[in-house]
This record gives C-alpha cells, sequence and structure tokens, in this order.
C-alpha cells in the first residue's frame, strides 16, 4: 500500500508559503504517494484547495495532514508541534539541527525519522534538493525588488526632453546564490552593479550576471573542505573592510548577503553607514542571523538619523510566496525521487548515499546528527615524477636521434634526386612547347614558397581570404583550358580546376567561421 504525505497549514506566524503546490501534488503522485492537503494550506499562497483536488490530492483536517506517513513542511516545527506526528512517522522540514538540540530530543522520543532540509550535503548532485540556494535565490531577487521600492530614483538611468538622469549605483556584498540573484535582477533593471566577494572565483560569475567585480587580491580567502569560506585573517578582514567603505559611500543602494554558517558577519559598520547618502539604501539579507550592517533592526524597516533607510527584513521569500512554494516544493520533489527508487510509493532512506545520511537527523534508533564529513571534491593525487635518466640511457637516447636524423636526411636526398631524375626525363620527352610552361611553373612554386613562409602565422587566414581570388583566376583559366585536343593539359585543367575550387570554398568557409566568432551569440 503506497505512503501518503501530509501537507499542513503553516502556523500564522510562519508565512504564507506551503509545501506542495497541484503541479508538485501531480510529481508526488507518479511516484506513487498519496497526497493530503490540509484545507485552506494553499490558500494564503494563492492555490485553492480546488487547485489540489484537480491535481489528484484528498483535502483534509490538520489532524489527518500531520498525522500522514509523511509529514512536508516548509517552516521550522516546534516541540509542541512534534507531538502532533504519529510515532514512527517520517518528517520533512527544515530543521536547523546545529541550533535545535531540543528539537531533535523531541523527534527522538516519538521515533521520528527527520530529513532536514537545511542539512544537505554541499554537493553538485544535491542542489535539486538544497532549499537553502532556493530560498537565497529568491530572496535575492526580492531584495532588489525592496531596494527600487525604498529608494528614491529609477533604477535605469533616462534620457528625457526634460534632461537625463543617471543610473542608480548598486554594490552587493557576497556572490553566492542570493548575491548573484540580486546581481542579475539590479542589472536586468538597468542599474550599475559593483560587487565584491572574498573567492577570488567568484569575479567571473560576477561579471555574468552583469554586474562589475570589485577586485581586491589582498581580501580573498580559501574555501573550506565543506564548501564554506575559510574565517577572514585579520590582513584580510581589514582589507576588505576598506573595500566596503568605499564602495558603500559611493552606493545608492548596499545589498548585503554574508551569512556563515547561520551567523552574519559584520561588513557595514555604524560609521559606513553615516557616510552614506541621504536617501541610500541598505537591504540586509542576513537579518536572521543577526545582520551584517550595524543599523541593522531584525524584523524591521528603519531610516538612520542621516536619511539611510536600512532594511532588515528576516524572511523576503514570504512576500513571493507563490513561486517560493513551488520552488521549495520542487525541492520537496526531488527528495523523494532519490528516496523512492522503485516509484511505488515506499520511501528508501538509503544511508550508503552521503545526500540522504547527511539530511537525516533522527531515525528509530535515536539522534543521527552530525553526519559523517562529506568532501566538496578531492583533487587527484599528483602522478609520481619518473626517476632521471641514468648517463647511460641519456647516451643510448643521444644516438638513437642521430641515428633517426640520418635515416630521415638519407630518404629526403634519395627522394629529390628521384624527383629531379623524373622531372629531367619529363624535359627530354616533352614537346618545345612545353618548356616554357613548366619554367613559368616551377619558378611560381618557389617564389610562392618564399613569399608564403614569411608571412606571420597570425596573417595566415586572412591571407586565405587574399588568395581566393588568385584561386578564382587559375579556377577561370583551368575551365577555359577543358576540352583541350591535348590530353595532358586537359588532365592537368582538371586537376587544377578541382584544387582551386577547394581553395576556394574551403577558405570562404574558414572565413566565415572565423567571422563568426566575432559575433554576438556566436
Amino acid at each position: 500500500m503506497p505512503m501518503n504525505i501530509g501537507v499542513p497549514r503553516q502556523p500564522d506566524g510562519a508565512g504564507p508559503t506551503v509545501s506542495a503546490t497541484p503541479t508538485t501534488v501531480i510529481a508526488l503522485i507518479k511516484l506513487g504517494y498519496e497526497v493530503l492537503v490540509e484545507s485552506g494550506a494553499g490558500q494564503r499562497a494563492t492555490f485553492p484547495d480546488a487547485a489540489y483536488e484537480a491535481a489528484g490530492a484528498t483535502i483534509g483536517t490538520a489532524e489527518q495532514a500531520w498525522g500522514a506517513d509523511i509529514v512536508a513542511l516548509v517552516h521550522t516545527p516546534g516541540v509542541e508541534e512534534i507531538a502532533r506526528l504519529s510515532p514512527g512517522a517520517t518528517l520533512i522540514a527544515p530543521l536547523a539541527p546545529a541550533q535545535r538540540g531540543d528539537l531533535l530530543e523531541a523527534l527522538a522520543q516519538r521515533r521520528i525519522t527527520a530529513l532536514a532540509l537545511d542539512a544537505v550535503p554541499r554537493i553538485s548532485r544535491a542542489q535539486a534538493l538544497d532549499i537553502l540556494s532556493t530560498q537565497s535565490n529568491i530572496a535575492g531577487y526580492r531584495a532588489v525588488i525592496e531596494a527600487a521600492e525604498a529608494y528614491g530614483g529609477m533604477f535605469a538611468g533616462q534620457v528625457t526632453a526634460a534632461g537625463k538622469t543617471a543610473p542608480a549605483t548598486v554594490f552587493v556584498i557576497g556572490a553566492g546564490v542570493a548575491g548573484l540573484a540580486a546581481i542579475g535582477a539590479a542589472a536586468s533593471l538597468g542599474a550599475t552593479v559593483r560587487a565584491f566577494d572574498v573567492r577570488p572565483e567568484a569575479a567571473e560569475q560576477i561579471a555574468s550576471m552583469g554586474g562589475e567585480p570589485v577586485i581586491a587580491p589582498q581580501a580573498q580567502q580559501e574555501i573550506a573542505a565543506d564548501g564554506y569560506a575559510k574565517p577572514l585573517t585579520a590582513q584580510q578582514q581589514a582589507a576588505a573592510m576598506d573595500v566596503y567603505a568605499v564602495e558603500t559611500a559611493a552606493a545608492d543602494v548596499v545589498i548585503t548577503t554574508a551569512l556563515v554558517r547561520g551567523t552574519a558577519p559584520t561588513t557595514i559598520t555604524e560609521a559606513m553607514v553615516q557616510a552614506m547618502r541621504p536617501g541610500s539604501v541598505v537591504v540586509d539579507l542576513a537579518a536572521s542571523g543577526g545582520g551584517n550592517c550595524e543599523a541593522t533592526v531584525p524584523g524591521e524597516r528603519i531610516t538612520t538619523p542621516g536619511g539611510v533607510v536600512v532594511i532588515g527584513e528576516r524572511d523576503l521569500t514570504a512576500a513571493m510566496p507563490r513561486h517560493t512554494s513551488q520552488l521549495l516544493g520542487t525541492n520537496i520533489v526531488n527528495l523523494l525521487k532519490l528516496a523512492t527508487p522503485g516509484k511505488d510509493g515506499a520511501l528508501v532512506l538509503d544511508m550508503e548515499d552521503v545526500v540522504l545520511r547527511g539530511m537525516s537527523v533522527t531515525g528509530p534508533d535515536g539522534v543521527m546528527w552530525p553526519p559523517p564529513p562529506v568532501q566538496v571534491s578531492a583533487a587527484p593525487a599528483a602522478p609520481a615524477a619518473p626517476p632521471p635518466p641514468s648517463e647511460a640511457e641519456l647516451a643510448a637516447q643521444r644516438a638513437a636521434a642521430e641515428q633517426a636524423a640520418s635515416a630521415k636526411a638519407k630518404r629526403r636526398t634519395i627522394t629529390y634526386a628521384l624527383l629531379a631524375v623524373l622531372l629531367g626525363l619529363g624535359l627530354t620527352f616533352a614537346p618545345a612547347s612545353f618548356l616554357p610552361h613548366i619554367t613559368v611553373f616551377v619558378l611560381a612554386v618557389v617564389v610562392g614558397y618564399y613569399v608564403i613562409s614569411q608571412v606571420s602565422h597570425s596573417l595566415h587566414t586572412p591571407l586565405m581570404a587574399q588568395t581566393n581570388a588568385i584561386s578564382g583566376i587559375i579556377l577561370v583559366g583551368a575551365l577555359l583550358q577543358l576540352g583541350n585536343a591535348d590530353t595532358w593539359v586537359t588532365v592537368l585543367a582538371f586537376i587544377a580546376a578541382a584544387v582551386a575550387s577547394i581553395n576556394i570554398f574551403g577558405g570562404f568557409l574558414v572565413t566565415y567561421r572565423m567571422l563568426g566568432m566575432f559575433q554576438k551569440g556566436a
């Protein structure tokens, strides 16, 4: 019998998002599960009960949803909500296992198998399950919307009959998922976007999203084995703060995204805020961790005495519940695809799978947190250097090379001699009228060889385009000689026409492909 998945309604204080949408319900049913949605669970995210029923879900009560075999949430439940789960059930939710030991104990007491959506290992194949990346992407986009609403001007520069206005300058701190989303959104609105990240490889990512990377080699740092950035040294921290001071003073909008393991390091001091122009905006995406800006009040929007708006909303994803629910619901579907290999509605948790093991925080035998460490990547061991050759081996190699060179020179001499003999025989028995033609041909070959060999390699392709004209003349001359009464003339004309045609069409093809490299979208 297939297992059923319960989709409870979030409590009022937890936001309007829901753990399944009608679209993801269809995907869950294809995996063999039955889905029961609490009545009104998706109402605040604009998903009415009728839409769930049309997708194949059953509408039920809160008790039925919480009592399902598998309960899916997009908020961290309280201890009192854990008591509503059936003993031995499976819970899929963000659980903050590193901070909520009390929650883990409550889950273990009820023998709940809990999969933490916010504990997905940071490896490539687990990205489709990672709700932190999903939430960061949405929050980065929404941060730009909030900043545009609070900023007293237009993001894009304008040229009108009344004059022109300069585009807004946006400075983004951090080029992770949230930062890149913010860079892309701000650039699409026409702002001038600058961004900084302590990871050296982030500069290319910033540029790819339409931003200008701020380069500060003295503030770059390394990445730890778990995928997070290592703590900054005192020198790196000082260099980074100098960058922040300069950039924030020149920016109209500042978006901060630095959050390391739930803790927000300070990147904008009170002095930096005071140096910003009145009307400037700071959106602190790390407000849930205390805030990157010293002026941030988590959960509130304030205006400093200097006229700077500081937005410290804890959950910007709640402002976009429709798409947030769809994307978070897709994360849950991807998790269940991994854990339902038979697509028969039977959950199979393979603890040998590093993704499932990393997410499993409690099970029938108790607390399973923390999981074994997972290396993000392992560089292959460098191959051992071969031992240096001995003097005898070096002498043997030199002797072999000399013999090979001598044999090659002998073969070249014999070849040239045979060609000379053949040429002499040909000239001896050829008619007198043929001698002027062969003389011109030989001279052309010699002159052409020395001319082309002196041309720089970088000019070979443009030179090919010029030689297309010469090949065209050859082709015309060869076509005129086809059908000549002399068989040899006809054969040579055919060969000349074929070779000239290959050169012409090949030259145009190469030139076309080279020009295509300089076209946008190529």
